[in-house]
């Protein structure tokens, strides 16, 4: 997988995942992806920085499961912000970039 990086807004990047069929809310199964997270594979990841506190960083994840479903998973990016779920999926996208 080749991770693609695309600057925009939150709400941007939300917009062109979902026009690309990308609708599940995958931040409801957080559980689901600590347990089991080679079900899940990283499609696309959208990297929005704040103007002017580096606390408005997020990133937003295209996924899609090993069942085909297709959606979103959005997480802050600052150390103390950072899910146990979003922690999981940084892995996945840097694991990812080595193959």
């Amino acid at each position: 997988m080749k991770n693609r990086y695309h600057y925009a807004s939150v709400s941007k990047a939300l917009e062109e995942l979902k026009a690309k069929g990308f609708t599940v809310d995958f931040n409801l199964l957080e559980e689901d992806i600590m347990k089991h997270p080679d079900n899940y594979e990283i499609v696309e990841i959208y990297r929005y920085e704040g103007d002017s506190n580096p606390d408005d960083e997020s990133v937003v994840f295209g996924i899609k499961s090993n069942t085909g479903e297709q959606g979103v998973f959005v997480a802050g990016f600052s150390a103390n912000s950072e899910s146990e779920a979003a922690k999981v999926l940084h892995e996945l996208s840097i694991r990812g970039n080595k193959h």
